[in-house]
């Protein structure tokens, strides 16, 4: 029975140590991001992180060994609930703080910085980017209605797309897309396109998304699973070509973004003794 005992304790360990899937491991995240919810990089050495909501106002640069090598404090800006990084041709971070897990915010806003790489101090300016939902008219909607959240963010062409995380009861594994201008002020999001993901609410719901260096790929993640949307033209996603890849992991995915054209950069959170950590993937 001891015997027994112990060797059902190291292969739940070893499971738990190599739930990768078809992930590579790059390396663990420090403690400090534990919740760590968004990924940005400028080169292939290190990326810069965020963490969700009831966490601290900063961005952290975390090389390919783990180390963080910088943290810089947002001024001007507040981690309501921080779900998302993405970055324009100059080199500006855009922190999605849109995290709306309830439907009930109206202070929605994206904090843009410029380019991290460059900053000397420990502190970075912000400027806001306020929008709202011209279609939601109670906070909160009906749980039929809970299309609100969003943990998904990308640059485009002067503008920001959202992919909203559907929370609707019963689920309907749709997903909206929403813009607004990539500049301050307080904008309506226009609802640009629906993609219909899937239909199973535990690997359904999108967590981050990116966009290819040259503009012909977008990914978006959930928690398991990649979806890969491709000849698509202009803004109409839905009717380009889109292909869905199991992970084959189990783990709290919530970040992405592209390295290259066909590799990319993955975090989880840690939950139940695994995770946090930082993964590529090669889409060829």
């Amino acid at each position: 029975m001891f015997y027994k005992t112990i060797f059902s304790f190291f292969l739940m360990a070893s499971t738990a140590c190599n739930n990768t899937g078809k992930l590579k491991l790059i390396t663990d995240l420090p403690k400090q991001l534990n919740e760590n919810s968004g990924i940005v990089t400028f080169n292939s050495k290190s990326a810069w992180f965020i963490e969700d909501g009831g966490n601290y106002d900063k961005i952290y640069n975390v090389n390919f060994d783990g180390e963080i090598v910088k943290t810089l404090k947002v001024k001007g800006a507040k981690n309501e609930d921080w779900e998302d990084l993405t970055k324009d041709h100059n080199g500006n971070v855009y922190i999605a703080d849109t995290g709306n897990n309830n439907n009930k915010r109206k202070n929605l806003v994206v904090y843009k910085i410029p380019n991290p790489e460059t900053e000397k101090g420990d502190k970075i300016d912000a400027e806001k980017i306020q929008f709202y939902y011209p279609e939601q008219k109670e906070f909160p909607p009906k749980k039929s209605n809970l299309f609100y959240d969003a943990e998904a963010i990308f640059y485009a062409n002067n503008q920001l797309y959202i992919i909203t995380k559907n929370r609707s009861h019963p689920f309907t594994g749709n997903a909206f897309i929403y813009k607004i201008p990539a500049t301050k002020g307080n904008h309506e999001a226009k609802l640009i396109d629906t993609l219909d993901v899937c239909k199973e609410w535990n690997l359904c719901q999108i967590t981050s998304a990116d966009l290819s260096p040259d503009g012909s790929k977008l990914v978006l993640l959930s928690y398991g699973k990649l979806f890969i949307i491709s000849d698509f033209k202009n803004e109409s996603f839905s009717k380009g070509k889109m292909k869905t890849l199991d992970l084959n992991t189990t783990s709290q995915l919530e970040a992405i973004c592209f390295l290259d054209e066909n590799t990319l950069l993955l975090s989880d959170e840690r939950k139940a003794g695994t995770g946090r950590n930082m993964y590529s993937y090669q889409l060829k």
